[in-house]
């Protein structure tokens, strides 16, 4: 038997990911070495922009084959069976849980008007809907886009699992990376639509919430929303069901775990598998350029519904209702809400606007919850 060493130093490399990589996928590992930077160096939104940018990295690495199905008896990879999750509708679901067992919605109970700023914040959702149309995508892939603007990563996903999963790693990824940005995009058009005098105003303090307004909240909410718009019970059943484990003092255990351990696991599954569709072939499309920029068009108008609605809320209240609380009607809890309070304090030293926020804050998880369930309805 014959031994060339270098035939076997061919063979190596001929069998190795590195002969199979292509300048496609070299744009992406790097697509995915940005993605690492700004959630390690910027800390943009860490918990999830980093198992997104490790699941592109993974997904483009050649001969790995963990996004592959089963095929002729061999089992398919890791990531695909953890992708099911996705698939199906399960991780964006518990998010959910989890999401309403760390939400205080005493804001919300404590001032119901706020429902009217968390549903003016989702303009942006029906506008980018709108030019989606006509830029040429389909009503399916329009309104899997403009679900961007509701700044709400679970929804997002969500909703395009339903109706255009092609579309779901640009989505993901322009959806999570806006709601990172909350911080640089939202104040310019904060002072652009606002006068100084308005910024400055004072609110009154929020009136006690009591605990059996706190229970009855999430069940009245589950009843109405779902018999409305059922498609979206997974979504508004889990966070109402999270909220409950919260209020009702008597399952501590369960919330706690809703809060931390469960989507901590369901955080790291669900961005890793959302990253690894972003496969090259897939992904690097004029197409995406285009969800990117529609995305972004999207979260503005959503921050100037929001905006435009407080500015009538203050006049018409005769100045008690600071408009700027009407930016934080997109979801992204809290981090909307505390761009409201850093703007506010810019204004006015002594103006505390977190709390008053927050109810716009909150009402925009389930606005943009319905909202999912209205399109469900009309493009499922």
């Amino acid at each position: 038997m014959s031994f060339s060493f270098i035939d076997t130093l061919v063979k190596i490399w001929n069998d190795s990911g590195f002969s199979a990589f292509t300048w496609q996928q070299g744009i992406m590992v790097a697509v995915a070495c940005v993605l690492v930077y700004l959630a390690i160096g910027k800390k943009f939104e860490p918990l999830l922009l980093l198992p997104i940018a490790f699941g592109v990295l993974l997904a483009n690495l050649p001969l790995a084959g963990l996004m592959s199905p089963e095929s002729d008896g061999q089992p398919g990879g890791l990531l695909y069976y953890l992708y099911m999750g996705v698939k199906k509708g399960i991780y964006p679901s518990l998010i959910f849980l989890g999401v309403g067992a760390m939400t205080d919605f005493g804001p919300l109970i404590a001032r119901p008007s706020s429902l009217l700023l968390g549903a003016a914040a989702q303009l942006g959702i029906y506008i980018a809907f709108v030019i989606a149309i006509l830029l040429g995508f389909s009503p399916q892939e329009a309104a899997s886009i403009g679900i961007i603007g509701g700044a709400d990563g679970p929804t997002a996903i969500f909703l395009t699992t339903k109706l255009a999963p092609e579309l779901l790693p640009a989505i993901a990824i322009a959806a999570y990376s806006y709601m990172a940005l909350i911080p640089m995009i939202q104040p310019p058009l904060m002072r652009l639509l606002t006068t100084k005098k308005e910024r400055e105003i004072k609110m009154e303090q929020l009136r006690e919430v009591s605990k059996l307004e706190r229970v009855i909240f999430p069940i009245a909410v589950t009843i109405l929303v779902v018999m409305l718009l059922p498609a979206v019970a997974p979504l508004v059943g889990m966070l109402m069901l999270g909220n409950l484990f919260r209020e009702s003092g008597v399952v501590e255990r369960l919330s706690n775990t809703a809060q931390n351990a469960l989507i901590n696991i369901v955080t790291i599954f669900l961005g890793t598998t959302v990253g690894a569709t972003a496969v090259a072939e897939n992904f690097l499309k004029p197409e995406t350029l285009k969800i990117i920029a529609l995305g972004l068009m999207a979260f503005m108008f959503s921050t100037v519904g929001g905006l435009l609605l407080g500015k009538l809320m203050s006049f018409i209240t005769g100045g008690k209702i600071n408009p700027l609380i009407g930016s934080a009607g997109v979801s992204a809890v809290p981090m909307a809400a505390r761009v409201s309070q850093v703007e506010g304090q810019k204004a006015n030293p002594a103006n505390f606007l977190l709390m008053h926020a927050m109810g716009p804050n909150v009402a925009g998880v389930i606005g943009s919850a319905v909202a999912a369930g209205f399109l469900l309805a009309m493009f499922g």
